[in-house]
């Protein structure tokens, strides 16, 4: 049997939205620069050419990636981005 009622709307929550892409802005910052600093540490402890050097950082770099990824999906789940009205 169909429900004839009618759809429930969802809103954004802009709150929420704002709290995480503002934690998620302070933690990318240091992720990211952690991962660029990390990746020239790496390079320069184990003597990398240059060229090896930027593939550690890039490396690095999409580990920050999928870290970030992973904050922002939990994050949504503790904070969610829409409610129903």
């Amino acid at each position: 049997m169909k429900d004839n009622s009618t759809p429930r709307r969802r809103r954004i929550v802009w709150q929420n939205v704002s709290t995480v892409l503002s934690a998620a802005v302070l933690i990318g910052a240091e992720v990211f620069g952690g991962a660029f600093a990390g990746g020239w540490a790496l390079a320069n402890l184990l003597q990398l050419s240059e060229v090896a050097g930027h593939v550690v950082q890039v490396v690095l770099f999409l580990t920050g990636v999928a870290v970030m990824v992973a904050f922002v999906r939990n994050a949504q789940r503790v904070e969610p981005f829409t409610a129903t009205q």
